[in-house]
């Protein structure tokens, strides 16, 4: 049987993305199927054409349909023809809100209303292979320590309403599990391509640089934290290679994933690497962690640091994610995480290459 995709969450940076990487991967691919919001039709619509000459698509390899997942049926029209749902074998679930800022009743909306209804959509689809969902590793929230791939357990905390909308979202995925032939990927923080350091928004680790940037024309750089805690930051190419692989894989069925660094670094070495590469200096002095986080809790601060406060939550967690059966079930297809050090240098130069261009950064509140 050929393989129909079916996807949420296009024309976002991991969705088109791993729609390419399933294309090399696939031998049975045949056609993708992507919902889109109307907000982002037209910027889905130049995604699709660059995807269809790159891998010389016909038209209806590629179909767009209008819909919102936040809406019964997923929003789509009844009178929709491009596809029927007995055609499709693969589902992935990537649309989310992923602003760790965001007001808890719109992640809320989205990322478990949404998720709700994905579900039902899911469990109408007679000849579904897989269903793919896209959670975070952080749903860990505040818990601590060694975090396992098979562990979903409720934090007495979380750090923000994005962690706790996405447990709760996984928790209804986890119910069909019974039901559906589901694969949880959970990955860490995303960052760009490892060799391009391509991305299409400067959020996560890019909040350091935007941080490095604005005061590079101090004579002295202090160190921002003595931390000795990790932030595990993974490149787009390895969670999409991994997440192709294991949804084409028997193994995958009914299994979680932490898609993490195994030998993440720490938040220091990180700033270091980032300081050397962007403004070729090392950090002299220390400035402490208290002040940093005071600062950017004053709004014209951290709008012109574009820096968002809630991050910075991340700079003292002590989780650490255990990823032994990704790392197993990948084994065979020979992926591997690559080393956070292999991609600075182009993550930096991306940057440096895109940092005037609003488009690529996030409103800051």
């Amino acid at each position: 049987m050929k393989h129909v995709y079916f996807f949420t969450g296009f024309p976002g940076f991991i969705s088109n993305q791993l729609i390419r990487e399933l294309k090399k991967q696939d031998q049975l691919f045949n056609k993708v199927i992507a919902i889109v919001l109307p907000s982002v039709w037209h910027k889905a619509v130049s995604e699709r054409l660059k995807i269809i000459n790159e891998f010389n698509l016909d038209e209806n390899q590629f179909i767009l349909i209008e819909g919102d997942i936040t809406k019964p049926g997923l929003n789509i029209s009844k009178k929709e023809s491009g596809f029927k749902k007995g055609e499709i074998t693969h589902f992935f679930h990537l649309a989310a809100i992923y602003d760790l800022a965001v007001p808890k009743n719109i992640a809320y909306l989205v990322n478990v209303d949404g998720t709700h209804n994905v579900n039902d959509y899911v469990l109408t689809l007679p000849n579904l292979l897989r269903y793919t969902y896209f959670s975070t590793a952080y749903v860990a929230g505040r818990r601590e320590g060694k975090l396992y791939e098979h562990e979903l357990i409720k934090p007495d905390k979380f750090k923000n309403s994005y962690e706790e909308t996405k447990y709760e979202a996984e928790v209804l995925v986890r119910k069909i599990m019974d039901h559906v032939p589901v694969t949880v990927i959970r990955p860490g923080i995303v960052k760009g391509n490892t060799l391009t350091g391509e991305t299409i928004k400067f959020d996560g680790p890019y909040f350091i640089l935007n941080f490095l940037d604005r005061i590079r024309y101090l004579p002295i750089i202090p160190n921002i934290t003595k931390s000795t805690c990790v932030i595990n930051l993974v490149p787009v190419d390895y969670i999409v290679k991994a997440t192709a692989y294991l949804t084409l894989s028997p193994k995958g069925a009914g299994k979680t994933y932490h898609l993490t660094d195994p030998n993440p670094y720490t938040v220091t070495d990180i700033y270091k690497l980032f300081l050397k590469g962007y403004n070729g200096k090392r950090p002299i002095g220390y400035l402490p962690f208290g002040l940093t986080k005071m600062a950017l809790s004053i709004k014209p601060i951290r709008k012109f640091l574009g820096v968002e406060v809630e991050s910075l939550d991340y700079f003292t967690w002590k989780g650490e994610f255990d990823c032994v059966q990704a790392q197993a079930d990948l084994a065979e297809g020979g992926i591997l995480c690559p080393d956070f050090k292999e991609g600075v240098v182009p993550m930096v130069e991306y940057y440096r290459a895109n940092k005037n261009n609003r488009a690529f950064h996030i409103e800051i509140t």
